[in-house]
């Protein structure tokens, strides 16, 4: 990802506070000569030796994950909230933009089965189902409904790689920066909001 200096983020714990928070992601990955992206939730883990992971599964119908065997590298996209910056915001002549945050991680992957699939998939339904009325837990469902794990194939990425860019105007001066900030939340749009709140928390 191409990252200009004043738009990196190299705070590693807030990158990964921002990876649990915006954890539907995109894996990317080579298959069979094509690029191959499924747009699925990807879990922020530690492995047996204490490294970071990314844990996930896809559907065993999805070609994808023929990939991993082949070649093991992939890259996981996250992104968080992002608005459109009109220059007639600025006391200057300028040119639109757009502001975001998000982070790549590249990585290398491995398929995962057994304890350690059933495991993966206890962390993630325990993750949404917290504030359920009445919770689903894996360890409660029948065997019926636990064969439907055949039909998916479930893996882990140890993180070779992390590039995280935060685009929020960090070029342009207090003044306008400032500007920027009011002009988004008078737009009265959710992502136009959360981009000013985490301008107001940007360094400067």
């Amino acid at each position: 990802m191409y990252i200009p200096e004043h738009y990196k983020n190299e705070n590693l714990e807030e990158i990964k506070d921002f990876i649990q928070k915006n954890s539907f992601g995109i894996l990317i990955n080579q298959t069979e000569g094509k690029l191959f992206a499924t747009h699925i939730p990807l879990e922020l883990d530690k492995n047996e030796n204490g490294k970071d992971i990314l844990v996930g599964h896809i559907s065993k119908e999805n070609p994808q994950w023929k990939g991993f065997e082949s070649s093991d590298k992939v890259l996981a996209i996250f992104s968080g909230p992002h608005s459109y910056i009109s220059s007639s915001w600025y006391d200057f002549e300028g040119v639109p933009t757009w502001n975001y945050i998000a982070v790549h991680i590249y990585g290398t992957v491995k398929i995962i089965e057994g304890e350690a699939l059933l495991s993966s998939l206890k962390k993630l339904v325990d993750k949404y189902e917290v504030n359920s009325e009445n919770p689903v837990r894996v360890e409660n469902l029948s065997k019926k409904t636990m064969m439907m794990t055949r039909g998916i194939v479930a893996f882990e990425i140890e993180i070779d790689e992390i590039q995280a860019k935060h685009k929020l105007s960090q070029n342009r001066d207090q003044k306008n920066y400032e500007n920027i900030i009011v002009e988004l939340e008078k737009t009265g749009n959710q992502d136009a909001k959360s981009i000013a709140e985490e301008m107001k928390k940007c360094p400067r």
